[in-house]
């Protein structure tokens, strides 16, 4: 995964607001309130977990909120537990890096999703990013 690009990343959203979009099962949905941000895991040394998937020292999360409640009911069909495996979720934007401006691809693993009345808040690892 190419850390400088996500740093890149962090650093423009301190100074531009970018609109990041969640693409799933032919839906988009918009991303309210997104904070990237980059944390220790609880392993002393990068491993498999349980088989199901590798974790490093450190991880790329994404915390986010969608006001659209119609993306709920897809939300079982992304997170381990219900499923076998996690289901790669992709988010856009838009950011000008080295003065011009490029598609950015962030992909991610769904950990923990909390509904209200009014808006769904996302929890998410970074898995990669690509830069179009």
């Amino acid at each position: 995964m190419d850390e400088n690009l996500i740093l890149k990343i962090i650093e423009i959203q301190k100074s531009t607001k970018l609109d990041f979009i969640l693409h799933l099962a032919s839906n988009t949905f918009f991303l309210e309130n997104v904070v990237i941000s980059k944390s220790l895991t609880p392993v002393n040394h990068p491993t498999n977990r349980g088989g199901v998937y590798f974790s490093d020292t450190f991880v790329f999360k994404i915390k986010t909120t969608v006001s659209d409640l119609s993306l709920a009911p897809l939300l079982s069909q992304s997170m381990l537990g219900p499923n076998p495996d996690f289901q790669d979720l992709e988010i856009t934007t838009k950011a000008k890096i080295d003065n011009s401006l490029k598609n950015v691809k962030l992909f991610g693993h769904l950990t923990n999703s909390m509904q209200s009345s009014s808006l769904i808040e996302l929890n998410m690892n970074i898995i990669r990013i690509k830069l179009e």
